[in-house]
């Protein structure tokens, strides 16, 4: 829940920084501000706060959605006490990955690193928290002046554009725009700023890109980047890639998936004879991040699995590898909803989870089709497996592992 479409000024900034402000913004964290008390709620901030009430309310409601966001940043970042702007907060980089991206720098031995499109400081945190010496800038008054409020008095701040560089001797740091209006950008031409100028402004130096996971690398390599390319996941969820100049990374690494759960990276330097087998015991659904960074077969040499398909990222096993989570294997038939059906009510099948890959296939429609009425929890793997004139789909009826 937010205001929607809120604007902070300078103004707004300097009255919650002060100690008013501060007690205001105490009173209003005791309201609950939930969908069935909002609207007394918010009442009753305007009666006794004015015209400040929005921003009142708006903060509060932000401070709320960042705590799981940022709250890994650690104690030194009390983020229940920090300034957003809504816009900031859908931004900024999620705790344990800036937190990642930090431990890298850190490791790659960066002296001071500069973050150029600093925001409301979440970059900056975790640098700090890295031990690492951390300038910041940005073009937004407001969001700077949060930035401030956010990293305390010690914290090197100023305003500064993007593409006019302001340092020397730097690292640095770039997250580039990628929403407008509510509305993502994709195009790295539609960044702001946009990643091409970016590369111009800073060509010679050692600089880190945020990009969005979905950046046509093929792309990136035409603007002349000749260094790593990193995609992330947390929590199962693809957050990002990144680029990391040549100097700041392992001789040959091109490629690198980092699944910030369990710990692991694989790199495109890492052994990847992976053999194509029919279905074994177990499939497994290769984490997202693995599948972006094209890395699908490392990960199968790494883990002791094969591929169903050359073409396809299902990996399968005789045994599952350890917190991986996969998909045993009960039945598997060529795909046909009539056959399905009656495969999964022979079953006793009432909640489906559905997999598709390599083919067209809706997974809500498939399931309301499916009219499933038993009570055991399933899940269906519908792929493509084959080649050329041999191609078909098949379906994998599987226990889920969890």
């Amino acid at each position: 829940m937010s205001l929607g479409g809120f604007s902070f000024s300078t103004d707004d900034v300097g009255y919650l920084r002060s100690e008013v402000g501060a007690a205001a913004l105490a009173a209003v964290a005791e309201l609950e501000l939930s969908d069935a008390t909002r609207i007394a709620d918010i009442a009753g901030v305007r009666a006794r706060f004015g015209e400040l009430g929005p921003v009142l309310v708006e903060t509060t409601l932000l401070r709320r959605r960042a705590s799981e966001k940022l709250g890994e940043l650690g104690p030194e970042f009390q983020v229940s006490d920090w300034l957003f702007t809504d816009e900031a907060l859908q931004q900024a980089t999620a705790a344990p990955v800036a937190l990642h991206r930090a431990g890298r720098l850190a490791r790659a031995g960066a002296g001071v690193v500069h973050d150029v499109t600093c925001s409301i400081g979440t970059e900056l945190a975790a640098l700090r928290r890295s031990r690492l010496r951390a300038v910041g800038s940005d073009l937004d008054p407001v969001r700077l002046a949060m930035a401030h409020h956010n990293l305390g008095a010690s914290a090197w701040l100023c305003r500064a554009d993007a593409l006019h560089p302001v340092t020397r001797d730097t690292v640095v740091v770039v997250d580039p725009a990628r929403r407008s209006g509510g509305r993502r950008r994709w195009r790295p031409e539609d960044y702001q700023p946009g990643l091409a100028l970016l590369m111009d402004s800073y060509r010679g130096r050692d600089l880190v890109v945020k990009c969005a996971p979905g950046i046509d690398f093929d792309q990136v390599r035409r603007l002349g980047f000749d260094g790593e390319i990193e995609v992330t996941s947390y929590q199962g969820s693809v957050r990002e890639a990144c680029l990391w100049p040549a100097g700041l990374t392992q001789p040959g690494v091109r490629r690198r998936a980092s699944i910030l759960d369990r710990g692991e990276q694989i790199t495109d330097t890492d052994p990847d004879d992976c053999p194509v087998r029919p279905a074994g015991r177990w499939i497994v659904d290769p984490d997202g991040a693995v599948v972006r960074a094209g890395l699908v077969r490392h990960y199968a040499a790494r883990h002791g699995l094969w591929q169903l398909d050359p073409d396809i990222a299902y990996l399968s096993g005789d045994r599952l590898p350890a917190a991986i989570r996969g998909f045993e294997v009960l039945e598997q038939l060529a795909f046909d909803e009539r056959r399905l059906r009656q495969a999964l009510s022979a079953l006793d099948c009432g909640a489906l989870e559905i997999l598709v890959r390599g083919v067209r296939i809706d997974p809500d429609a498939l399931r309301r089709r499916l009219r499933l009425r038993g009570n055991r929890a399933l899940a269906v793997i519908v792929t493509r497996v084959g080649s050329r004139s041999a191609s078909h789909a098949s379906a994998f009826v599987c226990i889920p592992s969890r």
